[in-house]
């Protein structure tokens, strides 16, 4: 039988990444069961190198050590190097992306473990360079000094791999002895709080220094707390940092959408990246910005990411790709940065093309290695007294300008774009475009519905009732984890609410049915990232806190309690309740670290305001009043005017009994009916949508 190890396997596989790995001369494998019995059989160490297609020090790090003949002989005759894409293996990465950061107080991609032959980490870190600088080890002799002390001093190694494993275990897996009391609602305000006093008041968001990342977990928790306290301090730093993103290089100003983070403070330079999950989180914080403000640019932001997703993050079918790389012909930013004689090329006008730089900061000198990340740096009433025109003049002006260079931009080398479609992130993009369909136009449904319609025919197995992971090219891979069912159980949701579609509630019960027999344990009173009848690791991860996504626990919490609404059963909220008992310890140690969980209690401590809109549809004048005003935990639920019609989607749904969400909740007197519940305690039936608004909010 010959040994996997003696070529590089990835050219077999169809993750981007992975591909982009394929040509190495180390003899790369997939993280499967091949190459971990090679492992044993061989009996060396295993590097596992874990990143994504668009992670900048990724490519680094290829390019200096992973396409060095003199690395890869070193890799291939004493370790078995395996490569891992983190968006494809999310429980893998995040296994040993905890250890990282157990270990050295920091995480990232990409990410370098060396294992034992069953898997247990003995060295962990993140980029290394391939010669030794700016007090880092080079690669080099790190795979010197591991092959050295796996010959002659293995069982200190194998001792602190089973250390390590344990603390793995202790962190990710296990839950405590004596859960408490699920919390009640003083824990949003905590979590307010703690934002508040972490808050960077000069510049906007979290962080005295660089790098800055997007919070939208801490951004919601806020806008909740602000329009529940109206404290004004919490209003005002969700809108500070709100602005800041927008106005920052962290948002593409002439395509629309969001880069991954921001390396400084002032939030200038980003690192380039674009990722689905951000732009679609992010659309959501500034939609809810905008019905809890009134701020018509925070619209206008949404807007804009959205028509970026459509442009260049969307499937010809339907369905959405995961990411755009930072690159383009070799160099970071490159397609995304001018310089002022750049922009006067290609703007006809003069003083359109000076208003253009004036109003978003491009000089001379630059701010990026001699080119310029655009910021918004000069209002338009600014410039129109600097230049002597009308405001109009000058917006005029500047949305030609930002025309012509954007068709220019549209002739530049393209980033590579990572094609996979993956279930969760996917998820996230549709409660995004749900969401705009309710605040901003309902046209906004029809990219999530085809989306949706995408994900449940390649990746939805209708027969098994299961979910896979990952589309590319018509391969399918991977078991669904948590995240995929509760992010595109939220999705399908949240487009229901914004259609009032029955076969989108249908998906999405169906989903949190596989959250209940997949991943809740109810020994251990939690919901695990990996599924009951999935690959068993070194540990069963759980996913409590939020990180470059929204927690799963919090989210596939949040989407029981959502749905208990509609169960013939109390199941749902049971295991909700649960988790939330399970896990107050931490909500109360460190709310912050858990916003998403923290939002999930909240709405388990005050109950979801139930709109139950008896009609054939939502009638227009309803639709503006939802998107002009803030309606966090709630559910809007569409059902048929009538009790012969909803028969019909008792049926579809194959419920025996009318959900009290529906129950005696018909249209009255021929006209759209509405009732506003909550905690049991229901309005009077309404033909107007505002007069139960009002009813709800006590006025």
């Amino acid at each position: 039988m010959s040994d996997p190890t003696d070529r590089n396997r990835l050219d077999d596989e169809e993750s981007p990444y992975l591909r982009q790995h394929a040509d190495n001369p180390v003899n790369w494998q997939p993280w499967d069961d091949e190459a971990l019995d090679a492992a044993r059989e061989r009996d060396v160490p295993i590097f596992l190198s874990v990143g994504y297609s668009a992670c900048h020090w990724c490519h680094v790090m290829a390019e200096e050590s992973f396409e060095d003949e003199q690395v890869a002989e070193v890799l291939n005759a004493d370790f078995v190097p395996v490569k891992v894409d983190r968006e494809e293996r999310p429980d893998v990465d995040r296994i040993y992306q905890t250890l990282c950061q157990m270990v050295s107080g920091r995480g990232g991609w990409p990410l370098s473990v060396w294992l034992t032959p069953e898997g247990k980490p003995f060295y962990v870190g993140t980029y290394f360079p391939k010669e030794a600088k700016r007090g880092q080890p080079g690669f080099l002799d790190l795979l010197d000094n591991i092959r050295t002390s796996w010959t002659e001093e293995r069982d200190q190694l194998e001792d602190r791999a089973e250390q390590w494993t344990s603390a793995i275990e202790g962190e990710l897996e296990s839950v405590p002895d004596s859960p408490g009391e699920a919390p009640d609602e003083s824990v949003l305000d905590a979590a307010a709080q703690a934002a508040l006093r972490g808050a960077d008041r000069e510049f906007g968001g979290w962080g005295s220094s660089g790098p800055k990342f997007p919070q939208p977990g801490r951004i919601h928790a806020l806008m909740r707390a602000s329009d529940r306290t109206e404290r004004d301090a919490y209003r005002e730093v969700v809108t500070e940092t709100l602005d800041a993103m927008a106005d920052g290089g962290m948002y593409d100003h002439v395509g629309g959408g969001f880069h991954r983070y921001a390396t400084d403070r002032r939030w200038v330079v980003p690192h380039f990246e674009k990722m689905l999950y951000d732009n679609a989180e992010l659309t959501r914080a500034y939609l809810a910005g905008y019905q809890l403000t009134g701020h018509e640019r925070y619209a206008e932001t949404a807007r804009e990411t959205l028509a970026f997703v459509e442009r260049e993050l969307t499937h010809d079918d339907g369905g959405f790709f995961s990411t755009l790389d930072a690159r383009s012909e070799g160099e970071e930013g490159k397609f995304y940065v001018w310089t002022p004689s750049e922009v006067s090329e290609v703007v006809a006008d003069e003083t359109a093309a000076d208003l253009f730089c004036d109003r978003y900061g491009i000089t001379q000198s630059g701010n990026f290695e001699g080119d310029t990340v655009l910021t918004r740096s000069e209002s338009v009433e600014s410039l129109a007294d600097e230049y002597d025109l009308s405001e109009s003049e000058v917006e005029s002006l500047l949305a030609d300008a930002k025309s012509q260079v954007f068709e220019a931009r549209e002739q530049r080398v393209r980033p590579a774009r990572d094609e996979k479609v993956l279930a969760s992130w996917n998820g996230l993009m549709l409660s995004a475009f749900a969401d705009a369909a309710l605040v901003l136009d309902e046209s906004f449904a029809e990219p999530a519905a085809e989306a949706l319609a995408f994900v449940r025919e390649h990746l939805w197995d209708a027969d098994a009732g299961r979910l896979a992971r990952r589309f590319k090219d018509g391969d399918v891979k991977g078991d669904g984890y948590l995240e995929d069912y509760a992010f595109l159980g939220r999705g399908a949701f949240d487009l229901y609410q914004a259609t009032g579609d029955v076969e989108h509630l249908a998906f999405a019960l169906d989903l949190a049915r596989v959250v209940e027999d997949e991943f809740w344990d109810e020994e251990a009173g939690t919901l695990y990232f990996t599924p009951a009848s999935g690959e068993s690791l070194i540990a069963r991860p759980q996913e409590l806190n939020d990180q470059s996504t929204p927690s799963s626990t919090g989210v596939a919490t949040e989407l029981l309690l959502s749905l208990s609404h509609f169960a013939p059963h109390d199941r749902f909220e049971a295991v909700a309740e649960r988790v939330l008992e399970t896990h107050r310890s931490k909500l109360d140690a460190n709310p912050l670290q858990y916003a998403t969980l923290v939002l999930a209690a909240d709405q388990y401590a005050g109950g979801a305001l139930e709109l139950t809109v008896a009609a054939d549809s939502l009638p227009d004048d309803w639709r503006e009043a939802i998107a002009e005003t803030y309606l966090p935990a709630s559910v809007l639920s569409l059902r048929p005017p009538t009790e012969a019609g909803l028969s019909a989607w008792l049926d579809q749904l194959e419920l025996d009994e009318t959900p009290p969400i529906w129950d005696g909740r018909e249209q009255r007197d021929g006209a759209p009916t509405v009732y506003a519940c909550r905690n049991f305690t229901c309005s009077p039936p309404k033909h107007d949508l505002r007069e139960a608004l009002a009813w709800a909010a006590g006025e």
